[in-house]
């Protein structure tokens, strides 16, 4: 088949992932507000973390096999744009973009926050909507820190689906501290449970690491650190912790460090 038709069928199922991606935040009020809400300074930064993120993304499950940085970095802004535009056209369609405001800062702020999640997706087409599965290679390529880093990404996709809500400071606002506590307890074993004992991709290779103590310091803890991590950095920037207190902050990053947590286990699976 001609490369230019290849392509384009890439980019076909990019456009698809993407939409299977992105629409449930595409449909979101808060998302809406957040849009124009978030400091664009913040705004700018989430824009500029989410570029390398993407590029290392498409190491692992670009939405065509790529085998230089360059294609990397090309695919990971087609990504970009095909999230872009995807909400652009969408969110036009839903009435929450009128022709005016497009190019205006609170057009533009609703455009990029639903345009991440949506970029994302275009990546993940290949392997979840294409005729690719994760093969050995890229399983063999994945070490100790690729594993982290695919554990963050899974993390901030699942958490960026609720961070948004108020739903996250009404819940970390009705929960005490033993709550607390257990949630981080349940956290932690969801992630060993379905990192370690569910069968999902690399977990012969986790398991030949070392055994329980060893496995669960070296992948577990760290890997709900990551989770935790990104959940801090995503109410950061919707602006949830300005101006709460310490422990309310704690609080809020327990929760939403919960559907994080299984994000960072489920990485693997979706990656």
């Amino acid at each position: 088949m001609d490369a230019n038709a290849v392509y384009a069928r890439a980019l076909s199922r990019a456009f698809g992932g993407a939409l299977l991606f992105s629409f449930p935040l595409l449909m979101t009020m808060e998302m809406w507000s957040l849009g124009i809400a978030v400091e664009r300074w913040r705004l700018l930064v989430f824009l500029l973390l989410t570029l390398p993120m993407l590029i290392g993304l498409s190491y692992y499950a670009g939405f065509e096999p790529t085998f230089r940085l360059k294609d990397e970095v090309l695919d990971a802004l087609a990504a970009f744009g095909v999230g872009f535009l995807l909400a652009a056209v969408l969110l036009g369609v839903f009435g929450v973009l009128r022709r005016d405001d497009i190019l205006t800062q609170a057009g533009l702020g609703k455009i990029a926050l639903c345009a991440a999640p949506a970029a994302v997706g275009a990546l993940l087409a290949g392997k979840q909507l294409g005729e690719r599965g994760p093969g050995a290679r890229e399983k063999e390529r994945a070490g100790p820190l690729s594993e982290l880093f695919l554990m963050a990404v899974g993390a901030a996709f699942l958490a960026f689906n609720v961070a948004p809500t108020e739903e996250m400071v009404l819940i970390a606002y009705q929960m005490g501290p033993w709550a607390t506590l257990a949630l981080v307890a349940i956290s932690i074993l969801l992630l060993h449970v379905f990192v370690y004992q569910l069968g999902f991709p690399g977990e012969t290779r986790r398991r030949e690491a070392g055994d329980f103590r060893r496995t669960f310091v070296a992948f577990t803890c760290p890997g709900y650190g990551v989770a935790l991590l990104m959940s801090l950095y995503l109410l950061w920037t919707f602006g949830r912790t300005d101006g709460v207190a310490a422990h309310e902050i704690a609080t809020m990053t327990v929760v939403l460090g919960f559907p994080a947590a299984i994000g960072a286990a489920t990485a693997r699976l979706v990656i």
